[in-house]
């Protein structure tokens, strides 16, 4: 488990680099934004209630790739998936708005990616560990499961292969992430996720 010096220096750490970043990011995610809207025919960015830290409810920031209402279904998810939004997911470019979750502090660089509620919240015992660090733009478990959507769609029943499969993993490779966390090993999740290394 991190200890207090460890969650200081792994916040500072996110403070320091997302304001490195936003200059570079800031034109992008407005580019992005807009074909997202032209695209979706909608507002391009869009905020969903996820589980952070503690379990606290927050809004992630995320540019739009579906038309109309997001909907938990991966099968009706890929229906009303843009061409450009299908695009957008593939390079993971999507989540460029969490930087703003970075600054705002309910998210970090890396850790465990927050899910929607009914997961992370209802988690017991020392399960619950994971919820003691920010949700992650990137992590362990998200390189694992970085392909999540090809391999959900190859099953018969994608939500029963998530809850009962990939779900229980993330929840221990998260767990592993907490107990044994490191800088370098934050470090050498960001370059995994940048040059796939």
């Amino acid at each position: 488990m991190l200890t207090k010096q460890q969650h200081i220096q792994k916040r500072i750490f996110d403070v320091l680099l997302a304001l490195v970043l936003l200059p570079f990011l800031i034109l992008p995610i407005i580019i992005l934004w807009v074909l997202a809207s032209i695209s979706t025919k909608q507002n391009g960015l869009f905020f969903q209630k996820r589980i952070g830290r503690y379990g606290t409810p927050f809004f992630v920031y995320k540019l739009r790739s579906l038309q109309g209402k997001n909907h938990q279904s991966i099968n009706e998810m890929k229906a009303l998936e843009t061409s450009f939004g299908r695009w957008l997911r593939r390079t993971k470019l999507d989540e460029l708005p969490q930087l703003f979750n970075v600054l705002s502090g309910t998210m970090s660089w890396v850790g465990p990616r927050p899910d929607v509620p009914g997961y992370a919240d209802l988690l017991e015992g020392t399960d619950r560990n994971l919820l003691q660090v920010r949700p992650g733009v990137t992590g362990p478990a998200t390189l694992k499961y970085k392909n999540e959507d090809v391999l959900l769609l190859q099953q018969k029943d994608p939500n029963l292969y998530n809850d009962t499969v990939i779900w229980p993993d993330k929840v221990q490779i998260n767990k592993r992430y907490v107990e044994t966390w490191s800088f370098s090993g934050d470090l050498k999740y960001l370059w995994r996720s940048v040059f796939g290394a």
